[in-house]
């Protein structure tokens, strides 16, 4: 096989876990199976979601486009959804000869026969744990077809609670806390569970790429590894800080290509992976796709890299609309609702974290925040107010007004209306 014939595609995916890996540097947890395939493959370092929220960042990386322009700008169970006539990565895939299959996580649609997959084995019953998810999978694969095909896996790990029946949590005294989160024994107990949930699903995830290799499989298939967003801790997740919106993203192509494994410059952001699917297919990219392919750094060769990614908050557990520019050295965050303090999505609140956040992490958020993360890679001197970087910051909100102009943000025109119907927590499918 040569790069110019079509791969395989086998997207693993799982629920705020951010880059909290031992590939990323986590030297306190343990996930083997997600490391060996960095090791063998490429890790992105600078990878980014487009949102820090479940349904409307993983409605970027189907699509390609941000969730204000795509249609689904908060959750599916609080009656958000593609807007009429969205593409999407399986349904473009297929119409280019590919079998499409997803098993286990989706929360892009109520109704996950819509997003555009020739077979559909979704959890209707409850959260796609990765137990059983990951073995229908290797089933899957064990009698995969003979065209090409692009299966997704996903998992509801590394989603909030984690009993301690279902993922043994780690010694408390054991973990690393982030500088960005108090260290106290609630934080403890609560990352200890949470690092017990990291070790269930990466083994589960590596059951899955151990089967690709039984099957025979290696040599065709490209392999993907991604989360939707940052970890579920105050400051991550719901935030467009990077513990909220840097993500995992490891990629190892097809064996028979020959690209040495590596971490490559650069930034990404999930709306590139549709655009680079399609390529590597042999299709065209749709014109309204936002993002752009990354193919030729999967073949090993030289490409065009981007200079800045976008992000977004829209709607979680209640209207939060914030917006962002990141680029290789600065954040620029703009909160479109300043004064009011961060806003903890319900699954932190509910958490043993909450039980010892200082008052300190709440309070009221300023319209424009910036960060130099060469000096303060966990953005915790805001840099909005100095003089010095007046320049810089005028010139990321320039770039900020921009691409909201360029992409009809309907902030532009005030406060978005959440879509009528249910808000409620209700079951959807995992």
């Amino acid at each position: 096989m040569t790069t110019t014939e079509r791969p395989n595609v086998v997207l693993i995916h799982w629920h705020d876990v951010g880059t909290h890996l031992g590939a990323y540097g986590h030297g306190d947890v343990a996930s083997p199976a997600v490391d060996r395939l960095a090791s063998e493959g490429l890790r992105f370092d600078q990878a980014f979601c487009t949102t820090p929220l479940c349904s409307p960042a993983r409605g970027s990386l189907f699509t390609g486009r941000y969730p204000h322009t795509n249609g689904l700008m908060g959750l599916v169970n609080r009656g958000w959804e593609y807007a009429p006539g969205e593409r999407t990565v399986p349904s473009l895939l297929s119409e280019l000869g590919y079998r499409t299959a997803l098993i286990g996580q989706q929360h892009e649609s109520r109704d996950p026969y819509r997003l555009g997959f020739d077979e559909v084995h979704p959890w209707l019953a409850g959260p796609a744990r990765c137990g059983p998810v990951s073995q229908r999978a290797v089933e899957w694969l064990e009698a995969a077809p003979g065209e090409p095909f692009f299966l997704t896996v996903g998992f509801f790990e590394t989603h909030r609670p984690y009993p301690a029946d279902g993922y043994p949590p780690v010694d408390p005294a054991s973990v690393e806390v982030p500088p960005y989160l108090p260290d106290n024994e609630h934080t403890r107990a609560d990352l200890a569970g949470f690092l017990g949930s990291i070790r269930v699903a990466d083994a589960a995830t590596g059951r899955v790429v151990d089967a690709v290799e039984r099957a025979g499989l290696a040599d065709s298939t490209l392999l993907l590894f991604t989360t939707d967003h940052g970890i579920a801790y105050p400051r991550a997740k719901g935030t467009l800080y990077d513990p909220g919106i840097r993500v995992a993203f490891v990629a190892r192509p097809p064996r028979s290509w020959g690209v040495a494994p590596g971490a490559p410059d650069g930034l990404l952001s999930h709306v590139d992976v549709l655009p680079t699917l399609v390529e590597l297919a042999g299709g065209p990219v749709p014109p309204s796709v936002q993002g752009q392919s990354f193919a030729s750094v999967l073949r090993g060769e030289p490409g065009r890299r981007r200079t800045e990614v976008f992000a977004e908050k829209n709607y979680h557990d209640e209207y939060d609309p914030i917006r962002g520019i990141r680029t290789d050295r600065y954040a620029y965050i703009r909160t479109l609702e300043p004064g009011t303090p961060p806003r903890l999505s319900g699954d932190i609140e509910r958490g043993p974290v909450r039980l010892g956040l200082g008052e300190e992490q709440l309070r009221p958020r300023p319209a424009e925040e910036l960060y130099d993360l060469d000096d303060d890679p966990w953005q915790l001197c805001d840099l909005a107010g100095d003089p010095s970087y007046a320049e810089v910051k005028a010139g990321l909100a320039a770039r900020l007004d921009a691409w909201m102009s360029e992409t009809n943000d309907p902030v532009l025109a005030g406060r978005v209306a959440a879509p009528s119907g249910s808000l409620d927590e209700g079951p959807v499918p995992r």
